[in-house]
């Protein structure tokens, strides 16, 4: 089969199609023919040797998938059968022509979307539904603050949080991604270079701050994030877009909040509960007539050939959603 590969770590021009080996389904797994898989950060992290996969994971970059059941393992009891669409979030391997998965990691394709659609929802989707539900403990009438509101995560957290009664509020760094992103149901959104975001979420908010923090930029933000947080607000870190080092008083400020700062990260985590849940509560309402309907947001769709583009252009920081990568049928 023919996979993304890179031979050592460093910059886009690395990357290139090989042909592999086709991996065989294990007890209990499935093989899956792939037609879309989408760009994530960490294939760029992976890809500058930043960023290794969990161990027993597939070394070839992709952390989602879409496409049709090729092949079933020893001892598969679910309703899957050959020839069925799913989509799935892997610990790597999506960007290849086949992905072997464990069963029950698999989640059928709502009624009415794309393959290339459907790539989009796993990652992005499941990362934000954590955060916000399992992480952050959102409760209607809460307000959250979505860092990068206009990537796969915060377009997803923003209806997410809609969905579940919570004013959402935004950063990012230009007009059109704020207006994207008021679109899709945020109640304001600040141009993180034009103002100082902190300030403007303690206006919008009347002094009293937001609940709830999604921020993957970590190190840069810190101050201003404890700034703008409630009493008793949870600060949820799940990236360190900007960096990893904090210089000040941290502990006395979060304390003087009685904030909580909880850290998160979706790729090591045991997925099964997680696809459940968000199969039973969410998954419905990508394919239901109406203003709850969720949408997931392509950005730009790439032939798998065109990795090393696809790559350059996640690196610019300009897409507003997801970056898809079809593969050849």
């Amino acid at each position: 089969m023919i996979a993304v590969h890179f031979d050592k770590p460093g910059g886009p021009e690395n990357l290139y199609l090989k042909e592999v080996a086709k991996p065989s389904p294990g007890e209990g797994e499935v093989l899956l023919k792939v037609a879309a898989s989408a760009l994530n950060r960490a294939d760029l992290l992976q890809r500058q040797g930043q960023y290794a996969p969990p161990p027993g994971a597939s070394n070839i970059l992709g952390l989602e998938a879409s496409g049709h059941v090729a092949e079933l393992g020893a001892g598969c009891q679910g309703p899957w059968r050959v020839g069925d669409p799913a989509m799935v979030l892997l610990s790597g391997g999506g960007q290849a022509q086949y992905v072997t998965v464990p069963a029950e990691l698999l989640m059928p394709i709502p009624a009415g979307l794309t393959m290339c659609q459907a790539a989009a929802i796993p990652e992005a989707w499941l990362t934000a539904f954590q955060l916000l539900h399992l992480v952050g403990n959102v409760q209607a009438g809460d307000s959250v603050l979505i860092h990068a509101g206009a990537s796969g995560v915060g377009t997803a957290a923003i209806q997410l949080a809609r969905m579940a009664g919570a004013t959402p509020l935004v950063t990012a760094g230009s007009q059109e991604k704020l207006q994207i992103a008021e679109k899709l149901g945020a109640a304001a959104g600040f141009n993180y270079k034009e103002e100082d975001f902190s300030e403007a979420t303690l206006k919008f908010t009347k002094g009293a701050g937001v609940n709830l923090i999604l921020d993957c930029i970590g190190g840069s933000y810190w101050e201003k994030n404890v700034n703008c947080l409630a009493l008793d607000g949870h600060w949820v870190l799940y990236g360190l877009l900007g960096g990893a080092v904090i210089s000040g008083p941290l502990f006395s400020k979060l304390l003087f909040k009685r904030g909580s700062l909880i850290t998160s990260l979706l790729r090591p985590r045991d997925k099964k509960m997680l696809v459940k849940a968000f199969t039973e509560q969410i998954l419905p309402h990508f394919s239901t007539e109406g203003p709850q309907r969720l949408l997931p947001v392509l950005d730009r769709v790439y032939p798998v050939a065109e990795i090393q583009e696809a790559h350059e252009y996640m690196e610019t920081n300009k897409n507003v959603g997801k970056i898809v990568l079809e593969l050849p049928q």
